[in-house]
């Protein structure tokens, strides 16, 4: 495939303000007027901000209401030249990040907490740390579970037990941390299939992972029986909650369907959880929690010889921008427990009214059983070409592979009044425009067409060449 010529047909989709804002590709040989620069961006911000704020996205903005956005950027201001690693300088932000992690602890049963087993070892606390993202916490638990097996079992080549259906991020500790990824199925609810962890641990295993709940279906693994296995066999358990852990213990106390996913499970030994997502707090915190210390420790990095002095770090990053942290703690103080059961009894009302909705469309189908991130394919129409369709009509939903699908993370965005009769409308034409007249889809829709019928190296080099494009200017 000409994948140049590929890449210059989403040249509108990803370089639309070549005429708008003209490149720049050298520092100006003197600087800018201030306004003048703010009011260029600010023009470029204009032309993103309503298609979000109109609830268009999937995921992507999770609370996104005016007032919360100005508080939470005044907060970013008292704290923009703040960094954690210079703690003699703004100790408050070590005050923040310690509470933060304290905060998402104890809504997560770390104050329930019953003996745990593999790494957590007998002091039972549960800790953690503050992180740029889910990824960044999910490579630090997974470096930590290495260490720990190397360390602690003597295990030369320690193996992590994966579901298909777990976030890609295991895949890139994988590859950056030399540990052996052991993929194992779903079954036909996309949940992880434990008679086949079962079979997949052995004296290597030094995790077994679960999510709660899955990124591609919304759907939460069996995370009791997988506890229990880890348990059985002295090995931890992750549970991935990045997308759930803001919202599934105030639908517990809203009376949902909840399986026990959190440190309630003894088997548990860490859980990833965002901060950003529906934790609402700005893009850039996630926090990973521990039972116990011992493996924390596992994550940290420090140096005692460097000539630059004792260097510690307890994440990848070494400098970090404080008022991220800032602006978390000031999230979590002000929407308390009773705004986040609020707000996710206002997005499960929602993501029910979609999915009775999407469910009333004969042409497609809901996969597995989910909450509020709802996945939905077909066996009559092109998937894609559905979804390319409503992305003429403004909507940017996530395209899944394994099967094909597509699916919309409901947010505080898509309970605004009438917004989900609006998707359900726009969804409605969608699959009748891709019935009565089927064609290549465009875009994104394109690549994952393409992504279904030819091999996955094929796939990576075109992948390779997005990212290529998207740093062209």
């Amino acid at each position: 495939m000409d994948w140049p010529k590929f890449m210059r047909s989403l040249e509108k989709q990803l370089k639309p303000y070549r005429e708008l804002a003209p490149a720049v590709t050298r520092l100006p040989a003197s600087g800018r007027d201030r306004e003048d620069i703010f009011r260029e961006m600010s023009a470029l911000q204009a032309c993103e901000a309503p298609r979000w704020q109109a609830g268009y996205a999937s995921g992507a903005v999770y609370h996104g209401r005016e007032d919360h956005i100005d508080f939470l950027n005044r907060v970013y201001a008292l704290y923009s030249q703040s960094n954690p690693l210079h703690t003699d300088l703004w100790p408050s932000i070590i005050k923040f990040e310690a509470e933060i992690v304290a905060m998402t602890a104890h809504m997560l049963s770390g104050d329930e907490v019953l003996p745990g087993a593999g790494p957590a070892g007998p002091e039972e606390e549960i800790c953690g740390v503050v992180t740029s993202g889910g990824t960044e916490s999910i490579l630090l638990a997974m470096l930590a579970y290495r260490d720990w097996a190397m360390n602690q079992k003597g295990i030369a080549e320690p193996e992590m037990i994966v579901p298909t259906t777990a976030h890609a991020a295991y895949d890139k500790a994988a590859r950056y941390f030399g540990l052996k990824l052991v993929r194992v199925p779903v079954d036909a609810d996309f949940r992880a299939d434990v008679a086949a962890v079962k079979e997949a641990v052995s004296e290597r295993t030094a995790v077994i992972v679960g999510s709660a709940p899955g990124f591609p279906h919304g759907t939460i693994d069996p995370i009791a029986e997988l506890g229990a296995v880890a348990r059985e066999h002295g090995t931890g358990c992750h549970v991935d909650a990045c997308l759930g852990g803001f919202v599934l213990p105030w639908a517990e106390q809203l009376g949902y369907p909840v399986p026990p996913f959190d440190f309630r499970v003894p088997g548990v030994t860490s859980i990833s959880v965002d901060t950003h997502k529906y934790g609402y707090a700005p893009k850039g915190t996630s926090v990973i929690l521990y039972r116990g210390k011992n493996l924390r420790r596992y994550q940290y990095y420090t140096t005692a010889d460097w000539p630059g002095g004792l260097y510690v770090s307890p994440t990848l990053a070494g400098s970090r921008p404080g008022a991220l942290s800032a602006a978390c703690w000031a999230t979590l103080m002000a929407m308390g427990e009773e705004g986040y059961r609020e707000a996710t009894r206002q997005i499960l009302e929602t993501a029910a009214e979609i999915k009775d909705g999407i469910a009333r469309i004969p042409e497609l189908r809901i996969l597995g059983d989910p909450l509020w991130v709802i996945a939905f394919t077909s066996e009559e129409v092109d998937i894609f070409q559905v979804m390319a369709r409503l992305g003429e009509r403004g909507w940017s939903l996530n395209p899944l592979n394994h099967p094909p699908a597509v699916h919309l993370a409901v947010t505080l965005r898509h309970t605004q009044p009438g917004v989900a009769a609006r998707f359900l409308q726009d969804l409605r034409a969608a699959v009748a425009g891709a019935k009565a007249s089927p064609g290549v889809p465009g875009g994104a829709a394109a690549i994952y067409g393409m992504a279904a019928t030819v091999p996955a190296g094929i796939v990576q080099e075109a992948l390779k060449a997005y990212l290529d494009f998207l740093y062209e200017v």
